[in-house]
């Protein structure tokens, strides 16, 4: 069904080692409103969703497993020449105990994954709703993100993320006006 290229969505540099941003990037990892959950959240979406938007849900569903493989390389580039003392010092203890420099689905406070992050109603507009609010919650965090960072070549990558949760915001709303529409002209849904 897809064709992986062997190389990211958009360059991912960082200019040092810096373990405290890699914590801050980690919710975009395994958080709530994090690039795993979006994903997850579109490709479980479309089966309910009406034929006019699963492939808008697949594309963006997609595009955000890409953005995942991003936010690892980040994070492995800003935590990869890092002691143990700066992992500590940047809130990583827990997180190098369990899997020292491993990945793994945890928000930045540590809370481990789960699919109660994940939404899907059934109802076509009140899930696309939610993915409006999805995007606009992790364009939000990514800001803050950057409004927390030193690094500008990090924070490049990070404005890239940013945009494209914009326009995936503004698809989604394109759709939900699509099918109102018509379910306004045929008395669907």
């Amino acid at each position: 069904m897809w064709i992986y290229e062997k190389k990211l969505q958009y360059p991912v540099r960082v200019s040092t080692c810096n373990p405290r941003l890699a914590k801050y990037l980690i919710e975009q990892y395994g958080g709530a409103d994090g690039e795993l959950a979006a994903a997850l959240r579109y490709l479980n979406q479309r089966y309910t969703l009406p034929p006019k938007v699963i492939g808008l849900l697949n594309d963006i569903g997609t595009e955000e497993l890409a953005h995942l493989e991003m936010i690892a390389t980040m994070v492995y580039k800003l935590t990869k020449d890092a002691t143990p003392e700066q992992l500590k010092e940047a809130g990583l203890e827990p997180h190098y105990v369990d899997h020292e420099r491993a990945l793994f689905y945890h928000n930045a406070a540590g809370n481990p994954f789960t699919a109660t992050y994940i939404q899907a109603k059934g109802d076509p507009i009140t899930d696309l709703y939610e993915d409006i609010a999805a995007e606009e919650k992790a364009r939000a965090t990514y800001q803050w993100i950057i409004n927390m960072s030193d690094d500008p070549d990090l924070n490049d990558g990070l404005r890239f993320l940013r945009e494209r949760e914009i326009i995936h915001a503004q698809r989604f709303r394109e759709a939900v006006e699509i099918l109102k529409e018509e379910r306004n002209h045929k008395k669907v849904f």
